[in-house]
């Protein structure tokens, strides 16, 4: 890999292999339509619930992240979603952003607490490309379980108003604050113009407990991510593996978090599999 204005430059044997991606009904058909890319593990928060962090570990070289980057598109990817830890961590975010849209993928997000938001980031990232931001906020006032409340992410939601060129979704979380908590954070999103929706918190080993009062606040907003283990390296994996697991019946999983994968799973309302019912 080489680097060249501040961002990664794939190579010409790799541009090549990008340029022989998958035809379009074969993506439609077998390829991923959101990865999630993990850019630094370490979080500036120790929320409770949450087994998705570290403090120690260092940023992901910006050369790895680049060949990942790159063996996704190459898979025939739709979009990409920066994660952590927090990636605003990582101090070549906006390269980063900016590799995604060099490589042409369809939709380039992120995932972030929103703490270390500040007008310049907003900026740098607006001029990357990023087209949107995910943030979750667990409630109005902070406890034991998290700081990620709206009393401390007002001041940066407002930022995020006034600078944002991307689109903002403000996930409301039920579990680790009152229930009716979740609630006001959405309507606060609404103000603010910022697309709200809810997620059911997990526990520390990805299960969902929620009481009887988070289940009905939740079937009064809204009413899946599946967590899988990983069987084989993302770098090893080809257009084979992806239809091999396409057509891999895969039931509900013990440990599901009702998360992200429901923004692409109602596209298999046409794109059916062999033992699911469409």
């Amino acid at each position: 890999m080489a680097k060249g204005n501040g961002s990664i430059l794939a190579n010409n044997s790799q541009q090549s292999v990008i340029d022989d991606a998958p035809g379009i009904f074969s993506r439609l058909r077998y390829s991923p339509f959101l990865a999630q890319l993990v850019i630094i593990r370490r979080c500036n928060l120790s929320c409770s619930y949450c087994s998705e962090y570290d403090k120690v570990s260092d940023p992901i070289p910006v050369e790895i992240l680049g060949q990942r980057l790159w063996k996704l598109k190459s898979l025939g990817t739709f979009g990409i979603s920066l994660t952590g830890g927090e990636p605003t961590l990582h101090p070549q975010l906006p390269d980063l952003i900016r590799k995604c849209r060099q490589l042409g993928f369809f939709r380039t997000g992120m995932i972030s607490n929103g703490f270390l938001l500040r007008p310049e980031l907003i900026k740098a990232l607006n001029e990357a490309g990023l087209q949107e931001m995910q943030i979750s906020i667990d409630g109005v006032e902070a406890n034991d379980a998290t700081q990620k409340v709206l009393s401390n992410l007002k001041k940066r939601l407002q930022w995020l108003r006034e600078h944002a060129r991307f689109r903002v979704v403000v996930s409301g979380v039920l579990g680790a604050c009152p229930p009716h908590e979740a609630e006001e954070v959405l309507s606060f999103a609404r103000q603010m113009g910022f697309i709200p929706r809810v997620l059911l918190l997990h526990d520390s080993n990805g299960q969902l407990k929620p009481s009887h009062g988070e289940v009905k606040t939740f079937e009064k907003i809204w009413c899946s991510q599946t967590r899988s283990v990983w069987s084989k390296s993302l770098m090893d994996y080809t257009r084979t593996d992806l239809r091999e697991q396409f057509y891999q019946y895969k039931p509900c999983h013990a440990t599901c978090t009702l998360g992200c994968a429901r923004s692409t799973s109602q596209l298999d309302n046409w794109r059916t599999q062999p033992g699911f019912n469409s």
